[in-house]
């Protein structure tokens, strides 16, 4: 866990995942979380999955237009179409700009 800046942006993703391809989705999110710490602008990501399949990735960006050029990436594009036609039922996604954030550790 990584705390981020005032006024950076949050895309926040939340999916249902189907029981297709579990093999092809993790090697396609393994590569599209390389391709997205090497666009400008990348500050890092969390995530959460549970056991029926429902998970929540939200990446943090400097600013709105790093966060739309990851959106327009033509690499992300053809992943995102491969995930609505086999690895997802449904999903959301939310974009909200940071206005604090506070962390702790034991």
């Amino acid at each position: 866990m990584q705390l981020h800046p005032n006024d950076s942006i949050a895309v926040i993703f939340c999916a249902q995942r189907t029981d297709t391809g579990e093999e092809d989705y993790q090697a396609a999110a393994a590569a599209m979380g390389a391709l997205a710490a090497q666009q400008p602008g990348y500050l890092g990501e969390d995530h959460a999955r549970s056991a029926d399949g429902f998970g929540i990735t939200v990446s943090y960006w400097r600013d709105d237009a790093s966060a739309r050029a990851w959106r327009d990436n033509p690499e992300h594009a053809l992943i995102r179409d491969q995930g609505r036609d086999k690895w997802y039922s449904a999903y959301s996604l939310h974009v909200a700009r940071v206005e604090r954030g506070y962390d702790w550790q034991k």
